[in-house]
């Protein structure tokens, strides 16, 4: 594989897992990545989490400084792919220059889609000064600026990301309002009981909740919703949706419908020398839109392009909500997992569960309000483990831990990353577990749990 030339569009959360795995399994490659956002990459879940204050902004970097230099690799950063030339197997940039490849990669994300809120775009095509887009870190720039100089904030979209950016908008001092156009909240992870529940908890955070509503113009009065309510606003953040990067692939010719269509080998359906994963791309009919398939690709990928015998099969799906004050972890398809199903809630204390089981494995999970029991559902639902008939129940009945024992060290930790209890001990500290396995930098939902392994790892090697 010597001198093979790949080129990777896109410099995101993807491609930046597929570069690594790319560099520590063949050095000899030829890797240029083109990024059309000016700085490094980044972790884009937590820019929630750069919002509300709890992370700062440096330590959302997906890669140590210097290590595309360090490995040979070509990173363009505030570039753009204006068209592939398939014929010749090569890249055009904006300034008109070409890169050749052997192999190409789309990386290329989604992009946010505006709602049809008259008044959002001003003559001249830019967005009203108080409309703010929150999908990349010049948004989160933009916003955070704002912040000091506004009192009151509505959010359009209640879904993972809409609930986020409500919670750090409240948490930094302003009274939020949000506004969603379906029957609940969460209504493409979790059914109307867990949407109910996810309400209440925010209205107790602060944060007013308007469902079965639609924000229908924006005006010097505020923004005026199509059940003749106007909400007076400093500031709209609009999180209500996005859809696949494909019109580089599409201009080439390569086939799309929602994504850019691959097969087994994360090739295009159109032409075997390109490769689409993350966001931008569709297999078997879905485009996930999350992190944990969009590495699981990049790690398949990179066994691809290095000669390996590999092929993806589809990934499990584990979201998890990160917002002070709220949890949320969802597991596969709720709503439509075929199964019996196994629900408790407590909307008093803001607490849902739901597990769907067919054949004693679990098919699918909502927690919400109360997590003590993640770790142990995530593992059953990863390994596809037989319960008895009555485990089901018992997983929910109780907030009280389910067991006292340490994890085992096969049981998996990270859900983003693939990363085992394990792999988690053998780590001297923090940092080099970051490192080494990329635990804590997807949604950042493990980070107690790796912190509790270090610090028992730590307690028995001093006992020793």
């Amino acid at each position: 594989m010597a001198d093979e030339r790949v080129v990777v569009v896109g410099n995101g959360m993807a491609a930046t897992r597929l570069v690594e795995e790319l560099v520590a399994r063949d050095p000899d490659l030829q890797i240029t990545v083109v990024g059309d956002e000016p700085e490094p990459s980044y972790n884009r879940i937590l820019l929630s989490a750069v919002l509300e204050g709890t992370h700062p902004e440096d330590e959302i970097a997906l890669q140590p400084h210097g290590f595309a230099e360090e490995h040979g690799v070509d990173v363009r950063l505030g570039s753009r792919v204006a068209e592939i030339d398939r014929e010749a197997r090569e890249v055009v940039l904006e300034d008109r220059s070409r890169l050749g490849y052997d192999r190409l990669v789309l990386a290329t994300g989604s992009i946010p889609t505006l709602p049809p809120i008259r008044g959002l775009v001003q003559p001249d095509g830019r967005l009203h000064p108080k409309v703010h887009a929150f999908r990349s870190l010049a948004d989160c720039r933009r916003l955070l600026e704002a912040v000091p100089q506004a009192q009151r904030g509505v959010v359009v979209g209640g879904g993972l990301l809409g609930l986020q950016v409500a919670r750090a908008l409240s948490v930094r001092g302003l009274e939020v309002e949000l506004v969603e156009g379906t029957s609940h909240l969460l209504s493409s992870q979790v059914g109307e009981r867990a949407g109910a529940v996810l309400k209440r908890s925010l209205r107790k955070l602060g944060t007013e909740v308007y469902t079965h509503s639609r924000a229908v113009r924006l005006s010097d009065e505020g923004l005026r919703l199509d059940n003749g309510y106007t909400l007076e606003t400093d500031l709209v953040v609009l999180t209500a949706g996005g859809r696949p990067s494909t019109s580089l692939a599409k201009r080439a010719g390569l086939f799309v419908r929602r994504g850019v269509v691959v097969d087994h080998a994360l090739r295009s359906v159109t032409d075997d020398r390109v490769h689409a994963i993350g966001d931008c791309a569709e297999h078997s009919g879905r485009a996930t839109g999350f992190v944990p398939p969009a590495w699981e690709q990049a790690s398949v990928l990179a066994a691809v392009l290095t000669g390996e015998d590999a092929r993806y099969d589809g990934s499990r799906i584990v979201a998890r909500l990160r917002a002070t004050g709220l949890d949320v972890a969802v597991m596969g398809d709720p709503e439509h997992a075929e199964g019996e199903v196994v629900e408790v809630t407590n909307p008093l204390k803001g607490s849902y569960r739901k597990v769907v089981v067919r054949g004693g494995v679990v098919e699918a999970a909502v927690m919400v309000g109360d997590l003590s029991r993640v770790g142990l559902l995530t593992q059953l639902f990863d390994r596809r483990t037989v319960l008895g008939p009555d485990e089901p129940g018992m997983l929910l009945m109780t907030d009280a831990p389910a067991a006292t024992a340490p994890l085992p060290d096969d049981a998996e930790v990270c859900a983003c990353a693939g990363v085992s209890a394990g792999r988690i001990r053998a780590c001297p500290d923090l940092d080099t577990a970051v490192a080494t396995t990329r635990a804590t930098t997807g949604c950042g939902g493990c980070s107690e749990a790796v912190r509790e392994l270090l610090e028992g790892r730590a307690q028995r090697t001093s006992v020793v």
